[in-house]
């Protein structure tokens, strides 16, 4: 995919290089929230067959992108902020830290940041929040499909720590067998414990 009119638009008015930016991991009540960001300008073989966005792409699909991603993107960067982190902050401050932090990461620093959702303060650069700016800027689809697997990846390792919960098929979202399995055990250290389901679970298992 060539990079999106917005990319190509930012880079005449001399605001390149332009970063994407975006998490996974907001709605999930276990697990981090990893943020990821992507600069893909500034070499032709960025341009990346198959790029959209990564809700609609299968799990196959999206790790074959991340890999190409990685090999040819100008820069990508992504960091993980903790479930007690996100307890402690609230989830929206986590959120905003997480890609702001995932942007300062970046070996480019980029003249533009575009996020997916809303606006984020505190970057190197000027930036603006889209409305489902993943399914129509390719350096935030990028950010997304980056953020995606490398979550997905830790969730899989965090099942083989607490194999009862299932992390590895529902991610950390709230799936009723999830919910299940949170109200027999009780929570994990991975939990969020700020969560409304997981304080509910915590209150039925109380004596």
């Amino acid at each position: 995919m060539r990079l999106s009119l917005y990319e190509t638009w930012l880079g005449q008015v001399g605001l390149a290089p332009v970063a994407g930016a975006d998490e996974a991991g907001r709605g999930a009540c276990a697990g981090p929230l990893v943020a990821a960001a992507v600069v893909l300008s500034g070499r032709a073989e960025s341009e990346i067959e198959g790029l959209r966005d990564s809700k609609a792409l299968a799990p196959a699909a999206r790790e074959r992108l991340y890999e190409v991603i990685m090999a040819r993107a100008e820069a990508v960067s992504w960091v993980e902020l903790s479930p007690a982190e996100c307890d402690r902050m609230g989830l929206q401050a986590a959120n905003l830290q997480a890609l702001r932090r995932a942007v300062w990461r970046l070996s480019t620093r980029p003249g533009f940041v575009l996020t997916d959702g809303f606006a984020v303060d505190g970057l190197p650069g000027a930036g603006l929040g889209m409305w489902k700016a993943d399914q129509v800027a390719a350096c935030v689809q990028a950010a997304a499909i980056v953020a995606k697997v490398t979550r997905d990846r830790i969730m899989g390792r965090l099942d083989q720590v607490y194999p009862d919960y299932g992390f590895a098929r529902h991610k950390g979202y709230c799936t009723a067998a999830h919910q299940r399995q949170l109200e027999r055990l009780g929570p994990s250290p991975v939990h969020r414990l700020r969560y409304g389901n997981v304080e509910r679970a915590i209150r039925v298992r109380e004596p």
